[in-house]
Order: structure tokens, then sequence, then C-alpha cells
């Protein structure tokens, strides 16, 4: 039994390489739905059936324990699958718990009141469909008060990181980052609200200013992960069984691209 990862495309392996990292022993299987890439600027409905797709692929696969490693398919998809009803045994978790954890000082079960916290100016960069969602501000009401979400939709920065244009990648940063400065002249801190964006972080970092602090998803979901795992043991599988890359994009054309990704060799198979 594996622990599945799923994303839209290359993003989440920022997210899988930091849980294999915390968790060398812990079999894992990747999901890139490369065929339907970006789900940022997809509508709500389609990245539902999108995303219920995928999880249940990563099902069939015997991952009884599912990460959505997309933050639009956690912020548009997640609350709809659950209410919907997850069968007798599985899980799905989103990325933006482990955020909202670091963001608010408080664990997930802690369900006290809103209180305030540190840092009450945050910018949150995430997709088009994200952004438009509101589900982090959502999320993060609930725990939090008085704190001024102002959100940048990053167009372009997704689609220029998928095809290895790191130069146009972080020109549009510095131009998203010039944006929401408009809007909040002192953002007290700051979430990357997408798994691509970790790739950028330093660019990121360099234009909101060393006073900004960063929050960046991959080794935060990695540490929840291990954390719920270590308190839901059964839902570990065997060691030794590694890793696997499964793409619903042509196989060849996914591995280029995620070697140049990750710059380590990565091979996936068809899904």
């Amino acid at each position: 039994m594996a622990v599945g990862v799923f994303d839209s495309g290359l993003g989440g392996l920022t997210v899988m390489s930091a849980i294999a990292a915390r968790l060398p022993d812990q079999p894992l299987i990747y999901l890139g739905d490369n065929a339907h890439a970006p789900y940022g600027v997809r509508g709500a409905e389609d990245i539902q059936a999108l995303t219920a797709a995928g999880v249940r692929r990563l099902w069939d696969e015997g991952c009884n324990l599912v990460v959505l490693a997309c933050n639009t398919a956690s912020a548009v998809a997640l609350r709809r699958m659950q209410e919907a009803g997850v069968p007798e045994g599985k899980r799905v978790l989103g990325v933006f718990v482990p955020l909202i954890e670091a963001l608010t000082e408080r664990q997930w079960g802690d369900n006290s009141p809103p209180r305030e916290v540190s840092a009450r100016h945050v910018a949150l960069f995430a997709t088009p469909a994200t952004v438009s969602s509101r589900a982090f501000q959502r999320e993060l009401a609930f725990r939090a008060i008085g704190v001024d979400v102002e959100a940048q939709a990053c167009g372009g920065v997704v689609d220029a990181i998928e095809e290895g244009d790191m130069i146009l990648a972080e020109a549009l940063v510095r131009s998203h980052v010039d944006a929401l400065k408009r809007k909040m002249p002192n953002p007290q801190a700051a979430v990357l609200g997408c798994t691509h964006y970790p790739l950028v972080q330093d660019v990121f970092q360099a234009a909101l200013g060393p006073e900004v602090t960063v929050l960046s998803q991959p080794s935060l979901v990695a540490d929840s992960l291990a954390d719920y795992l270590a308190r839901r043991p059964a839902m570990r599988g065997q060691v030794g069984e590694g890793l696997r890359y499964l793409t619903t994009g042509v196989p060849a054309r996914v591995s280029d691209r995620a070697t140049q990704f990750l710059r380590r060799p990565v091979r996936f198979e068809a899904a």
C-alpha cells in the first residue's frame, strides 16, 4: 500500500521529492494529469471531474491515502469530494492544511475559536483558479482573526516553469510581486500557493525583501504527512516498494520535462 501524490502536472514533484526525503521508506505513487494541465485556468466543474478521476486512479493502484499536491485541486475539488463521501478506508488530503498550520501557529485539529496571530498582513500568490475559489481565505478565517489577505493571481508562471523557460518565469514572478505590493506595500508573510512556485522561491524572496517570511509547501506538507502517518500507521505501506511515476500524458515527453524540472532522472509510465 503506497501513498498517492496527485497533481495536474509537474509541480507536485516538489512535494513528492520532499515526502521521499522526509519518509525514505514510504512507498509513493505519483500521478501527473499532464494531458489536461494546467488546471489553474480551468473552470470549477472541469477541475472537480479531473481531480476525482485522478484520485480514483490512485485508489485503483492501492493508494488508500492520496495527497492532492495541487493547490488548485485542493482549493476547488477537495471539499466537494469530501462532502460527496470518500469510500471507507480511503483518505484524501490537501496541501492547504500545512500552510494554515504554519501561518496560524496551531494544529489542524485545534477547534478552539479563531484568535489573533503574529502575521497580520499576508500575501497569497496562486493560480487564477485558486485565487477565485477563496478557499485559502475561508480556511484561514476559521482559525485566525484580524488577518488581511491580499491575493495575486500569477498567470503564466506555471506554464513557463512547465516549459522550462525559467527566464520568463522569473520575470513573471517579479511582475506579480510588483502588482501585489501596489495593493499591499508591506506584507509580513507571503504564501506560495502553488507547488510549482518553490522552484522560483528565491525570486519571490528577493522581490519581496528579506523582512517578509515566505511560506512554501513541500517541506511543510512532508512534515505534516509524517505526523499524520505516525498517528495512523495502518495507512503506511510496506518498506522497499519505492517510488513510481504515472502520467496521463506521453511518458517519454513527461519524463524528459520532469528530469529537467528536478535536475535528476525521472521515468514516467502511462497511467
